[in-house]
């Protein structure tokens, strides 16, 4: 085998690599031996088929086989020789094969850039923590008794304070459609002030088939940043008219979601906040870190990484807006796929530096938290992920990822400061009401 290097920039090698054809020859008679010792043909014994009416019928798939082979193997071959360390998939040109000719290809590879992991003691965080309050838990519970309200269609009349309407709504600042503006048979009580401000009054006498226009002002504070402050018009449909008791929150409530007592549902409201304000937290602190992590470390990407997510961001834009993305969309994502290529190889380098590993159990509690997300078909998911190896390394990723970044995280300076729940969920898209 014959290994010349063609062209070399940045991290991208490309080498021209020559198989002698006696080489490949070789493999192709040994397969076509083997598969005339075991396929049947009428009018022949088995193995008895002559070689030359096997090559015959079979010659082309024998040889698309070998030809797999021998590249995957010659190429492999040529990157341990030369000592390369690889990133990606690598790329392969077939210039030149047949049988008695030598085999010829282009193999293009991108190799793992230097990476020297920072101080991570010189990295300072602050870290937001929220208590729960009587009142946070009291609004909790209150929209899970809106959520689970018994409501009748109220066939005929218009909407009062109280009533719930059933809407599809489309919002629009400066006459664009935003994120987050659009919704789809959406239950709504009027006077609850769950919406954005003056939103429910307006639909107020609105009956079943209306079509209205609200005008609307979003907060200052409002929980999305991106629209706070800005004026806004929803073109709101009303779908159905419904009525029914009030909510309220009582041992009734309790029991409609299977707990004892109204004691029993306080209680796990107030866990299931503390567990979102932990949740929230860790994902601000996180965030900060990977700036932090992205600032203090300057390497190249290898672009082979880098086009895969790109195409899988883009793919993602696509299916969220069902358009096909635009050249522009390359352009303002690109520079994201290469920070996400990059930070996923730093947290692999120290990881692999620190031996971090992610242990049998931790995988098994993963999976099985997996599986509990399908009900009754949890056999059926475990036995998947048990079949499928690279479905596997998708399940250890984000915990491989957290083990490296609570490593991190014990050698940053990390300072708390309490905020309000407010503050807290500022920018997450959950009710602050």
């Amino acid at each position: 085998m014959n290994v010349t290097e063609t062209f070399s920039e940045g991290l991208t090698r490309t080498f021209k690599i020559t198989v002698p054809a006696a080489e490949v020859d070789q493999q192709i008679n040994r397969k076509l031996g083997e598969l005339a010792g075991t396929v049947r043909l009428p009018g022949f014994r088995p193995g008895k088929v002559p070689i030359e009416l096997v090559r015959k019928r079979y010659g082309q798939s024998v040889m698309g086989e070998v030809l797999d082979e021998t590249v995957r193997q010659s190429s492999a071959t040529a990157v341990t020789d030369k000592g390369l360390k690889t990133a990606g998939q690598p790329k392969v040109e077939v210039k030149s094969f047949d049988q008695g000719k030598d085999l010829e290809y282009e193999l293009t590879i991108d190799l793992m850039p230097e990476i020297v992991p920072a101080d991570f003691s010189t990295i300072a965080l602050e870290r937001l923590k929220a208590e729960v309050t009587d009142k946070e838990v009291e609004d909790d519970l209150m929209r899970l008794a809106r959520r689970t309200r018994e409501t009748q269609v109220a066939e005929g009349r218009t909407a009062e304070k109280g009533d719930v309407v059933v809407v599809d709504f489309e919002g629009k600042i400066d006459g664009k459609v935003f994120d987050g503006g659009t919704g789809t048979a959406v239950p709504l009580e009027l006077g609850s002030d769950t919406f954005v401000p003056g939103f429910e009054d307006q639909l107020v006498g609105a009956k079943a088939g209306d079509t209205r226009n609200v005008s609307v002002t979003f907060p200052a504070d409002y929980v999305f940043t991106d629209v706070a402050g800005k004026p806004a018009v929803f073109s709101v449909t009303v779908k159905e008219v419904r009525s029914g008791p009030p909510a309220a929150v009582d041992e009734s409530l309790a029991k409609k979601v299977g707990l004892d007592s109204l004691e029993a549902l306080k209680k796990a409201g107030r866990e299931r906040l503390e567990r979102q304000h932990g949740q929230i937290s860790r994902a601000k602190l996180k965030r900060k870190l990977l700036d932090a992590l992205a600032e203090k470390h300057s390497f190249p990407a290898p672009k082979n990484m880098v086009e895969s997510e790109l195409a899988n961001i883009l793919g993602q834009v696509k299916q969220s807006t069902g358009k096909e993305p635009a050249d522009a969309d390359k352009t303002e994502y690109r520079p994201i796929a290469e920070r996400r290529v990059r930070l996923g190889l730093l947290l692999s380098e120290i990881g692999r530096r620190n031996n971090i590993q992610v242990g049998e159990e931790e995988l098994r509690r993963a999976l099985a938290a997996e599986a509990s997300r399908y009900p009754g078909r949890e056999r059926e998911i475990v036995e998947f992920y048990q079949k499928n190896p690279e479905a596997l390394i998708q399940l250890r990723a984000p915990i491989y990822e957290d083990k490296v970044i609570d490593f991190i995280l014990e050698m940053a300076k990390v300072t708390d400061r309490t905020v309000t729940a407010e503050e807290l969920i500022r920018d997450e898209g959950l009710p602050t009401d």
